[in-house]
This record gives C-alpha cells, sequence and structure tokens, in this order.
C-alpha cells in the first residue's frame, strides 16, 4: 500500500498567498515524513477558504521543494482543459520533478465552473472521454493535433500513471476499459448507506472489468484526522464538517439539516485517537483492494500547525498499524 495525502489548498484567513504556502509546507513535510503521494483538487470556482484553480503550477513550485514524494491531481477536470495544452504542461511538471507525476482526471460537476469556459455540462462525460483519448495519445508521444505535432518536452512513461475519479459502477467500468488506474472520493454522495458499502461494488467491477496485463491501482480517500480522543478531534473538525454538509444538503446532495453526527457519518469521517482510526480503518470495506490510500482533511480546515501534527501522527501511527512501510530511498512508485 502506497501512503498519500490531499489537500484542497484552503484556509481560515483572507491572504490567499499565505494558503498556498501553507498547503507548499504540506508537501514539504510529508515528503519528510515518508508519503508517497501529495495529491491537490482543482476548483475552479473555490470552496470554503480558498481552493486550487491551475493545480500544475501549483505541482511545480512543489516539484522545486521536494525530493521524493510523487505529486498528482485528484482531479484535474478535464473537459475544461485543452488535452494538448495539458499534457505540455503535466509533461514540464514530470520532467522538472524526475518523473514523479501522477495524473488524475475526471469530468467535475460544477454548472457554473462549465458555463465560466463555454462548455456544455450535459456532454461532460462524453467530453471526459473525448479529452482522455488525445491527453493519453500526447503522453504517449504520438503525434496529436495535426501530424508532425509531438508534446514538449517528449513525455513517456504514462501508462500506469493515469487515473481517473468515478461516482458509479458503470464509471468504475469504464475507467477499466479506459486503462486508466482508479480514483474513490472521500464520501459517496446521494446514497443514505455508508460510503463503503456503497463503494465497495464500485471496486469490484473496476477489478472484474480490468483487462490489461498490468495490475491497476486503486486510490481510496478518506476523511482521517487524528487527535487525543474523539472528543478533541470533533471540536478541531466537528463545525466544518457541519457547515459543509449543510451546504450540501442545500443542493440536494445531503439531506437537509442534518447533524454533526450524520454529517460525519455521510462524509465517512475517521476521527479520534490514532488506535480508534486503526479499528475504523480495519473495518472499512473498500481498503482491502485498495492500493493507495488517500488521507484528507477536507472539509474540516485545521490551522496550520494541527494539520502538520495530524500529518505526522498519520505517518508514523496510523498508516504503520494499517502495513503502510515507508520507503525513504527513490520516487515512491
Amino acid at each position: 500500500m502506497r501512503l498519500g495525502f490531499l489537500t484542497h489548498v484552503q484556509g481560515r484567513g483572507t491572504d490567499l498567498a499565505e494558503v498556498y504556502r501553507n498547503a507548499q509546507e504540506l508537501f514539504v513535510v510529508a515528503d519528510e515524513l515518508g508519503f508517497d503521494v501529495g495529491w491537490v483538487a482543482q476548483h475552479h470556482v473555490p470552496p470554503a477558504g480558498g481552493g486550487l484553480s491551475s493545480p500544475w503550477t501549483f505541482l511545480a513550485h512543489a516539484a522545486a521543494l521536494t525530493t521524493r514524494i510523487r505529486l498528482g491531481t485528484a482531479i484535474t477536470v478535464l473537459p475544461l482543459e485543452d488535452p494538448v495544452r495539458l499534457a505540455e504542461d503535466i509533461s514540464v511538471v514530470d520532467t522538472l520533478s524526475g518523473g514523479r507525476v501522477e495524473v488524475g482526471v475526471g469530468s467535475g460537476a460544477s454548472e457554473t465552473e462549465y458555463a465560466a469556459f463555454g462548455r456544455d455540462v450535459t456532454r461532460k462525460r462524453e467530453l471526459t472521454t473525448e479529452g482522455l483519448a488525445v491527453l493519453r495519445a500526447a503522453l504517449a508521444g504520438e503525434e496529436v493535433g495535426t501530424p508532425g505535432f509531438t508534446v514538449q518536452p517528449p513525455a513517456s512513461g504514462f501508462g500506469d500513471r493515469l487515473w481517473q475519479g468515478v461516482f458509479s459502477a458503470p464509471g468504475a467500468e469504464h475507467a477499466a476499459r479506459e486503462r486508466s488506474n482508479l480514483l474513490l472520493n472521500r464520501a459517496a454522495y446521494g446514497y443514505d448507506q455508508p460510503t463503503d458499502e456503497v463503494q465497495r461494488p464500485w471496486a469490484d467491477a473496476y477489478l472484474a472489468a480490468w483487462r490489461e496485463p498490468r495490475t491497476p491501482r486503486m486510490g481510496l480517500s478518506r476523511l482521517g484526522f487524528p487527535a487525543s480522543d474523539r472528543r478533541t478531534a470533533l471540536a478541531q473538525i466537528g463545525d466544518d464538517v457541519h457547515r459543509a454538509a449543510l451546504r450540501f444538503g442545500s443542493r440536494g446532495v445531503f439531506p437537509a439539516g442534518v447533524g454533526i453526527e450524520e454529517s460525519l457519518r455521510r462524509f465517512h469521517a475517521f476521527y479520534g485517537h490514532p488506535d480508534e482510526i486503526v479499528a475504523a480503518f480495519e473495518r472499512e470495506r473498500v481498503l482491502p483492494v485498495a492500493t493507495d490510500l488517500i488521507t484528507q482533511f477536507n472539509p474540516a480546515i485545521p490551522d496550520h500547525d494541527t494539520a502538520i501534527r495530524a500529518l505526522e501522527t498519520i505517518a508514523t501511527e496510523i498508516a504503520p498499524a494499517l502495513g503502510w512501510q515507508r520507503q525513504l530511498e527513490g520516487a515512491g512508485r
């Protein structure tokens, strides 16, 4: 199992430069702690407390500050990108980082974002499929766009580094047919059942549909927040998670007016003392078939020092108890 962390690049202050600097420092800390992959999420319409519209610019800077941690997007909203131009950015960051890039793509869901970029949100799945075909060809060093044109710097070796985020069993089967690794979100929206009960059939459908000779990777994103005890953890993340659930409820994604405990359940949160989190992960239904555990704090926005301490606890206590082994040599592949 590889260990990752995901940041949505958020903070409580209005100084977004500080928010970005703090997010970069999380990559440095995670690199030093031995995390295998650091992920960022793309948001053109920012969530509360910030957000990241240009992930590959961010990751280029992170590449200069780190030495071994892999650098990925979970996700880049592919229909809003020119896939050839995106491939150029990816290839540049991969070159600068010494081949440490992981490329996660998806269709996104924001109607506002699609409208801002002049895209038809009703065609998001079709646009994702079309864009991924071009992106995959460009990152394989094939001619794209016009005869004789290939991406510079020359791109190669991405066959096992392309990921797709999905929200259904058919989506998981489609990702397998596309030869993409699988990204599963921290929560399954629109369902009353626990997230892992919903997502395990998706994971099984993906593995059943996989036909490539290589073993696929499956990234499992989960909200994990360790503290000295469950009450302390709840005091630090409960209000943020509750507010996020109420926002989701206003859009019909969650039931309206959910309480804090139900909000945490809907976001499938793992929180409390490290031993409690380990025990909860040992009951997680998707983790046994995942190859990558991707921890995140979102929608909670802990202060920067608290976030660093949480990463330290995840890397030194929780992940090792789940079978993760820290590797400090090489690029973590």
